[in-house]
């Protein structure tokens, strides 16, 4: 069965007013946002922003204003998550649904000059999509994520998480994004990560998300994911590592990412300070300029 959100969940929403708006990626709908790029002849830079587990496009807000300051900001939700459709059943959620489902989302708006800032399974379906149709992408950014193909080496506390995110009796959505950020929430921030979830049968994406990550090369998505290893290894164009110094699910996977990526060392070397998984909570405002600079001497 296929779930859509009530909009009413989305009424107490903090320092988020943006139309929703929606594309067909199939039988359901994905939902986005966007902002700025007032001259739409694609030739403008085109910002998108991918979420991870088990976010929403809300996890941009404190990033949105300024990206679209220099060009157009498309914030997606993938599918099972925010206000996109989903399906209950968990067996539907596969690394190939979420990639199509991007693609598609990609195409269907014909988005160009694309710099992918991306995170956690923003990360995984962006970059591996980049590396698919680089002509549509001009920069990467990746931030607290990873290209895993099977044999990489997953750390204890990711492996308690998604022991926990797929057991746990009941599961909570806020708290999880709570746990994630270095900084405290204030409660209506947590309520906002809640929002998409009003029951069970709304979680199974979020449920599905950490068992779809190949554990062997033998898995689902592990040949995808390898094979963008590959392209990126020969990638050109610009690239900028942006990991959060305290992330303890995800920062081993920093240095790799950016000595596989030829162009991420032409880049200055940075961590985020103060900021963990979620680092657009914690730091989002000095992300982004630090984005937009490196599009300015990147154009």
């Amino acid at each position: 069965m296929v779930l859509s959100i009530p909009e009413e969940r989305f009424e107490d929403v903090p320092d988020f007013d943006y139309e929703p708006q929606y594309v067909d990626v199939g039988e359901l709908r994905m939902a986005y946002v966007e902002a700025g790029g007032a001259d739409g002849d694609g030739d403008e830079e085109t910002f998108l922003c991918l979420h991870g587990e088990p976010t929403w496009s809300f996890l941009y807000r404190k990033m949105m204003p300024t990206l679209a300051e220099r060009g157009r900001v498309i914030v997606p939700d993938l599918i099972g998550c925010g206000r996109s459709d989903r399906y209950e059943d968990r067996d539907e959620y596969t690394v190939e649904m979420h990639y199509d489902a991007l693609r598609t989302f990609v195409e269907e708006l014909d988005l160009q000059n694309i710099t992918v800032v991306c995170q956690d399974w923003g990360g995984l379906l962006g970059l591996a999509l980049a590396a698919n149709q680089p002509e549509r992408f001009a920069r990467l950014v990746p931030m607290n994520t990873g290209l895993p193909d099977g044999t990489q080496e997953m750390t204890e506390t990711w492996h308690a998480f998604a022991e926990m995110v797929a057991t746990a009796e009941e599961l909570d959505i806020g708290e999880l994004v709570a746990n994630g950020c270095y900084h405290d929430l204030p409660a209506n921030v947590v309520e906002a990560y809640r929002a998409p979830f009003p029951d069970e049968r709304y979680m199974a994406g979020a449920r599905t998300f950490p068992g779809l990550v190949p554990q062997s090369p033998d898995d689902p998505g592990a040949d995808l994911f390898a094979d963008a290893q590959e392209r990126l290894a020969e990638w050109e164009k610009p690239a900028f590592v942006l990991f959060a110094m305290e992330d303890p699910i995800t920062s081993d996977n920093r240095d790799p990412l950016r000595n596989l990526i030829p162009t991420a060392s032409e880049q200055p070397d940075v961590w985020i300070d103060d900021a963990s998984h979620f680092l657009q909570e914690d730091a989002g405002e000095e992300i982004a300029a630090r984005i937009v600079d490196f599009v300015d001497r990147t154009s």
